[in-house]
């Protein structure tokens, strides 16, 4: 499905009914907005795995501009101001109040700029393997990428994270999906996952680009206390693209009432793929907690 959202049509998917029959009354459900990661990619990488918390929530799917079946809109909007601002507006056309707003890596950057511009709106937030800083500890990710996969991925992670003056093109990002994109997880990602998912890789360069991509420039902890909605961090301690430490700083930056951090040993970038019960247990308890 489309719908008009600051001058781009945007596609969104839906998984569960808001209103559901229990006993003599309709029972609402909250609305879980999923925010996919990349940029580059879409929705489907969410799918099936988080099918299984549609008993709790109604799951929407969106793909940012730009991004899986969205349309482009001016390349000058592919930014976490715009990106974020976009999520506001589709909650407000399609009259979506108060919801639980997930997501991991890219998407949690995306969540954070929605949650620091507009803090009156979101529930709950919910972020997986992200980062509020562009760039964070660099040595630690290519530390991490040579251990987990061996020195031709150790070296190509030192060219792009501690040589900025190192150009980021389609031929290096096409290499990095093929040798450094497996060592993410530690369990192997299901091989069907990437050929199912509408890949977009101008966005990706535009987000990367050295020296001038958002990518290694924003910084939201400045405004990080502007959220007001509890909120619940995942991260595992191998992930390799954005390390446990990057969790850790977000939780210790929000207001500690609100905070929920959670960390998963032996686990890489996104939790999920590599601990799906425990990982989805503690989000759908976030979802139903009071």
């Amino acid at each position: 499905m489309y719908v008009s959202v600051n001058g781009v049509r945007l596609f969104f998917d839906v998984e569960g009914a808001k209103l559901v029959p229990d006993g003599p009354v309709m029972r609402e459900k909250p609305v879980l907005l999923m925010l996919h990661g990349g940029p580059g990619f879409d929705h489907s990488i969410y799918k099936p795995a988080y099918s299984a918390l549609a008993d709790v929530a109604q799951t929407i799917y969106l793909d940012h501009r730009g991004n899986g079946r969205s349309e482009d809109g001016p390349r000058e909007g592919w930014n976490l101001a715009q990106w974020g601002d976009d999520v506001a507006a589709f909650c407000e056309t399609l009259g979506i109040v108060n919801p639980v707003v997930l997501g991991a890596s890219f998407g949690g950057m995306v969540a954070l700029s929605y949650a620091t511009r507009h803090p009156e709106h979101p529930a709950k937030l919910i972020l997986i393997s992200t980062e509020a800083r562009g760039g964070s500890y660099p040595e630690r990710r290519a530390a991490l990428f040579e251990r987990l996969g061996g020195p031709e991925v150790g070296a190509l992670a030192r060219r792009r994270f501690l040589r900025p003056e190192e150009p980021w093109d389609q031929a290096s990002r096409e290499a990095w999906l093929q040798l450094a994109f497996p060592v993410y997880t530690r369990r192997p990602r299901d091989p069907e996952m990437a050929r199912r998912a509408v890949n977009r890789p101008a966005v990706s360069l535009h987000w990367f680009a050295k020296p001038d991509g958002e990518s290694d420039r924003f910084d939201m902890f400045p405004d990080l206390d502007r959220i007001r909605c509890p909120t619940l961090v995942l991260g595992g301690e191998d992930d390799p693209m954005h390390p446990i430490e990057s969790q850790a700083d977000i939780a210790a930056a929000l207001p500690a009432h609100l905070v929920q951090f959670e960390r998963f040993a032996d686990c890489g970038h996104g939790v999920v793929p590599d601990a799906p019960e425990r990982a989805l247990a503690v989000i759908r308890n976030f979802i139903l907690k009071r």
